[in-house]
């Protein structure tokens, strides 16, 4: 249970990291862990007219691979399929929208090393 404790923390962390990252590109957080029976969409920003649906790749270390390596292509259909479930629940189906992956990466140590914004997900990279 521990380790999945601090998965769950890391991953808690990230999030946070990636929504400060998108508020000084200029974004709106709207909603942060939105659910829907498809999953869990880890953020919706919006900037001006264009939503932004976000999923969020935490990795301390290399030993599992990149954060973006860790994005399947199952899981990224999974995010467009919630988005479009988001748009349509909130009456948004004429919006320019897209789904992003956001990958924060740390060192061994914990030291953050980067925070990278991937326009459009659609794997592989």
């Amino acid at each position: 249970m521990a380790g999945k404790d601090r998965r769950r923390r890391l991953g808690d962390w990230g999030e946070r990291v990636a929504a400060l990252h998108l508020e000084g590109q200029g974004y709106t957080i709207v909603d942060r862990n939105w659910r829907c029976r498809q999953g869990e969409l880890d953020l919706v920003a919006r900037s001006g007219d264009l939503w932004l649906f976000v999923e969020v790749r935490t990795r301390r270390g290399r030993a599992m691979g990149t954060p973006e390596e860790s994005l399947k292509r199952g899981k990224a259909e999974q995010v467009l399929l919630m988005a479009q479930h988001y748009l349509y629940e909130h009456g948004l189906e004429d919006v320019e929208w897209r789904a992003d992956l956001i990958a924060v990466e740390l060192d061994e140590n914990g030291a953050l090393l980067r925070v990278e914004q991937i326009e459009n997900i659609a794997p592989p990279w």
